[in-house]
């Protein structure tokens, strides 16, 4: 019987989004793939420094060797050719890392395999790849440069942004047209009318389902949302929660105040956010994505071509 990944949290990352490829990215943007194809095939067996999203699958695939059991997986969806790939694979398995699946697609577009993997998450450096996965209806998070400081140790912790991440963009885009005010005025109104989901409810419904694996004293996964929002959506947002089924141990309402911070404090092995005025400096303190405002998928050409 084939092995399913329909139970598990499945992590889809890129290689530029697990290890720090700026120097091998530098040659491949300055000299080509060819130059690009040589580099790597020559330092293959060159270890990777880790990258933005290594914290993170680090720290989930250490949630299955505590629970003895397989809760976690992370797949390689990378456009490095197999050759390429190589040196990721060397450099997993000189860090441990218990990856075993990987799908290198030679320079064409990845978000197609998401599915086939049964992702919960994907993680990439590549913009296109990002919104198409987004698109599809998958959490996506574009990767910022690899921050200076470590992340908290003992718990994995991920951080969200509200609007247009955990929850949909209808309240932001109210607040783009017409206002603070406007905006304020429209969530007490609504204060007990749930917000839509945002992308990336399905990743904190999956790891939601590993808390529930644990007491709540010990659990090895800790969830933050850290919203520009006051506190006048604090009871429209734990409706919202309610609704939707999931929880989040721990919520800021900032009320405009700079998130940076909060983060920092916070400590997070991630944190998402769509606005990249957030997400800059966040990543400068934490490991950071942004989740790119997406236009819809373009309908498929109908008719004689």
């Amino acid at each position: 019987m084939a092995y399913s990944l329909d139970d598990k949290l499945v992590v889809g990352v890129s290689t530029r989004a697990l290890f720090d490829l700026s120097e091998a990215h530098e040659v491949f943007r300055s000299e080509g793939v060819e130059a690009y194809t040589r580099y790597q095939i020559e330092n293959q067996r060159v270890p990777l420094t880790p990258g933005t999203g290594y914290p993170l699958v680090k720290g989930l695939l250490g949630i299955n060797e505590r629970l003895g059991e397989t809760l976690v997986e992370v797949v390689i969806v990378s456009r490095n050719s197999a050759d390429t790939g190589l040196r990721t694979r060397h450099s997993i398995e000189a860090l441990g890392l218990p990856i075993t699946r990987a799908a290198f697609t030679r320079g064409r577009p990845v978000a197609d395999y998401l599915e086939a993997f049964s992702c919960d998450l994907f993680l990439s450096a590549e913009d296109a790849d990002v919104v198409r996965a987004l698109q599809a209806g998958f959490a996506a998070g574009k990767i910022l440069p690899v921050p200076a400081t470590s992340s908290h140790e003992g718990e994995v912790r991920v951080a969200f942004d509200g609007d247009a991440v955990l929850f949909g963009s209808a309240s932001e885009e109210l607040y783009q047209r017409e206002g603070l005010e406007a905006f304020q005025a429209n969530e007490a109104a609504r204060a007990s009318e749930p917000m839509e989901a945002g992308p990336f409810l399905p990743f904190l419904r999956a790891l939601c389902r590993i808390q529930e694996r644990f007491p709540p004293e010990d659990c090895p996964v800790r969830t933050a949302l850290i919203t520009a929002r006051d506190s006048v959506s604090h009871e429209r947002v734990v409706n919202t929660l309610h609704a939707l089924g999931v929880r989040i141990d721990e919520c800021f309402f900032l009320g405009g105040v700079r998130k940076a911070p909060i983060v920092k404090a916070f400590r997070p092995h991630i944190f998402f956010d769509d606005q990249l005025v957030h997400a800059g400096p966040a990543s400068e303190v934490a490991p950071a994505a942004q989740v790119p405002r997406t236009p819809p998928r373009p309908a498929p050409e109908v008719g004689p071509r």
